[in-house]
């Protein structure tokens, strides 16, 4: 398989020539490939593909795109707070593809960046397997790649079942694990098969969530380490496991599971899965 091509766009200096306004970016889009010989997908040629943040990126990865650029640093831990530039927008005007969520605030921008030629995908960011697995085949439709995203969607089967096992091989007890989790974690408490008593979020908890969540006894709090408020159950007993949702630069969204379940095993007294 070819090796991914990531670019982070603020590290680039000069992705496209820019003038003065953003609706000039706008319009330089160019002609539209899609109805051309030259499309995705057809003899052979892969998307080219820009996204918000690292999250999307591993989804088109997954999906099979290879030619990624990514909007948001990886060092900006809360993505929707990002302020996109109009150098960082330049690299849509080159895309094929825009893919963005729905709670980032900024895109809006991209959509009027995007202009005549790139096809703009609003994407579903849950990490639970069989949402991310569907999500990843409609992009491989998409994308003219669905070999490569049923590929993926098998690694992606084999690998939570095998962190599966292991989570619930280190249940204290041979116990089933009691959590809380943030609105945006319950796939990590599917992945080590616990018993989820309540949510909360992503506004941080009231005095009177508190008292109703801590009188479920929970004994872990999966908290979403982009979006923390800080403890969640003070003076509960639960181990609070925070659980993050983005991957790395390399957009591997296997790592994500691998890494949350290191994190849950370590909570639940077994070291590392």
């Amino acid at each position: 398989m070819a090796r991914t091509r990531v670019r982070i766009t603020a590290r680039i200096t000069s992705l496209v020539a820019l003038s003065t306004s953003l609706p000039l970016l706008a319009g330089c889009g160019g002609e539209d490939t899609s109805a051309s010989g030259d499309a995705p997908g057809s003899a052979g040629r892969k998307p080219v593909v820009v996204v918000t943040t690292t999250w999307e990126g591993a989804f088109a990865e997954a999906a099979g795109a290879e030619e990624i650029t990514v909007i948001v640093p990886r060092s900006v831990h809360h993505a929707p707070d990002y302020d996109p530039k109009p150098s960082d927008l330049a690299a849509v005007a080159k895309a094929d593809f825009v893919l963005y969520a729905p709670f980032e605030p900024y895109a809006a921008k991209i959509k009027e960046a995007a202009g005549s030629r790139a096809k703009l995908v609003e994407v579903n960011l849950d990490n639970d397997p069989a949402k991310a697995g569907a999500e990843v085949a409609r992009l491989g439709a998409l994308f003219g790649t669905k070999e490569a995203a049923t590929r993926w969607k098998t690694r992606l089967d084999g690998e939570v079942a095998r962190l599966n096992g292991e989570l619930r091989a280190a249940w204290p007890g041979g116990r089933s694990p009691v959590v809380v989790t943030q609105v945006f974690t319950g796939w990590a408490a599917g992945l080590a098969g616990a018993t989820t008593v309540g949510t909360y979020g992503p506004e941080p908890v009231t005095p009177a969530q508190l008292a109703s969540l801590s009188a479920k006894k929970p004994t872990l709090v999966l908290d979403n380490a982009h979006m923390s408020t800080g403890t969640v159950l003070p003076d509960s007993g639960a181990r609070q496991v925070e659980i993050a949702n983005y991957p790395g630069e390399d957009l591997d969204l296997l790592t994500v599971y691998r890494d949350a379940a290191t994190e849950l095993k370590k909570a639940m007294g077994g070291g590392t899965a």
